[in-house]
C-alpha cells in the first residue's frame, strides 16, 4: 500500500504540472511581451531556468530537504555542513542526504518485506512500514553524531600538549602563521588536521585572527573558544608565549578535573553490584524466619 500510495502521488504530480492552473508561467515568459528586443536579451541573461535532465538533479533538492526536516523533527539543530567540516568528511551535506535516503528506501523495503514474510497486518505492519525508514535514517544520523562526538573529545585531549607546544615556539621567536604551520606540518591527531586546515584558510586570504575563529566555531569546544581568545591578541599582546602557556596549564588543570570526577563516579558504579549482591542474600535470610512466625502463629 506504501508503495502504491508513493506511485500514485508520483503520477498526479506529473500529470498536474502540464495544467496551466499548476504550472506558473516564468517571470521572464510573463514580462517578455512589454519589453523591446534589448531588454528580453537583458532579462534572458539575467534569469536562469534550471531543468533537471537526471534522477540525480531531482532527488538532492529532495533528500537535502526532507532530511533537514526529518532531522530537526528529532531535535537535531547543529547544521550538517558544520558537523561534516568537523570531522573532516569528504562528503557533501547533499551527498550525506543522498546516502541517508538511500539508507532509509533499504528500511522500508526490509521492513516491507518482514511485514509479509511473518504475516502482520494492520498497526503492527504499519508499524514496519514506517519504522524501517525512520530506523536507516536515525542510524545513520547517529553515526554522524557519534563521529562528531568522539573528535570533539580527541581534541580537547590533544589540546593541552598542542598549546604548550605552541607557547613555546611563540616564546623562541616564531610567529603566530610559522607556529601554526609547524604544528600543522608534524601533528599527527585531529588537533594536526584542524590546524592544517587553518593554514590552508590563511593561505586563501583570511587573517589569522580569523581562521582561528573558523576553526573555533566549527570545533564547538569551549577549550578551543578559550585558546582562540588568547592567540587573536597577537598584535596586541608582546608575552603571548607566555599567555599561551597559561592557557595550556588552565586547560590541562580542567581535564584532569574531569578525569578525577569519571574516575570518582566508575568508584562509585562499583559500589552498585556489591550492594545488591550483599542485598538479596540479607532478604532471603531474612525472610526465612519471618515465614516461619507466620506459619507457627497460624497454627496456634
Amino acid at each position: 500500500m506504501a508503495l502504491a500510495a508513493l506511485a500514485a502521488f508520483g503520477g498526479w504530480a506529473l500529470v498536474l504540472a502540464e495544467l496551466p492552473w499548476f504550472r506558473r508561467r516564468a517571470l521572464a515568459d510573463r514580462i517578455a511581451p512589454y519589453l523591446g528586443s534589448r531588454g528580453r536579451a537583458r532579462v534572458a541573461e539575467s534569469t536562469t531556468v534550471r531543468s533537471a535532465t537526471t534522477w540525480r538533479e531531482l532527488l538532492e533538492p529532495f533528500a537535502r530537504q526532507l532530511g533537514g526536516r526529518v532531522a530537526a523533527l528529532f531535535g537535531v539543530a547543529e547544521p550538517l555542513a558544520v558537523r561534516l567540516r568537523r570531522v573532516h568528511s569528504p562528503l557533501g551535506p547533499t551527498e550525506f542526504r543522498v546516502r541517508q535516503l538511500a539508507w532509509a528506501g533499504v528500511g522500508l523495503v526490509v521492513g516491507t518485506l518482514l511485514a509479509t514474510v511473518l504475516g502482520f497486518a494492520g498497526p503492527l505492519a504499519l508499524l514496519f512500514v514506517t519504522g524501517g525508514p525512520l530506523l536507516g535514517f536515525l542510524v545513520v544520523e547517529q553515526r554522524l553524531a557519534g563521529e562528531s562526538d568522539r573528535w570533539k573529545r580527541r581534541l580537547f585531549l590533544e589540546l593541552p600538549v598542542v598549546a604548550e607546544q605552541l607557547g613555546m615556539l611563540l616564546g623562541a621567536g616564531y610567529s603566530l602563521s610559522a607556529a601554526l604551520s609547524r604544528l600543522a606540518q608534524r601533528g599527527r591527531g585531529v588537533c594536526g588536521r584542524d590546524l592544517g586546515r587553518v593554514c590552508e584558510r590563511i593561505g586563501h586570504g583570511l587573517t589569522e585572527s580569523a581562521a582561528l575563529r573558523e576553526w573555533a566555531e566549527v570545533a564547538d569546544v569551549p577549550a578551543v573558544h578559550r585558546l582562540v581568545n588568547v592567540l587573536t591578541l597577537n598584535r596586541k599582546a608582546g608575552d603571548l608565549g607566555r599567555l599561551t602557556g597559561e592557557e595550556a596549564r588552565s586547560i590541562r588543570r580542567e581535564l584532569h578535573r574531569q578525569l578525577v570526577a569519571a574516575m570518582e563516579r566508575r568508584g562509585q558504579q562499583v559500589w552498585i553490584p556489591v550492594t545488591v549482591a550483599a542485598l538479596v542474600p540479607g532478604v532471603i535470610f531474612l525472610a526465612v524466619p519471618f515465614i516461619e512466625a507466620l506459619r507457627l502463629f497460624s497454627e496456634a
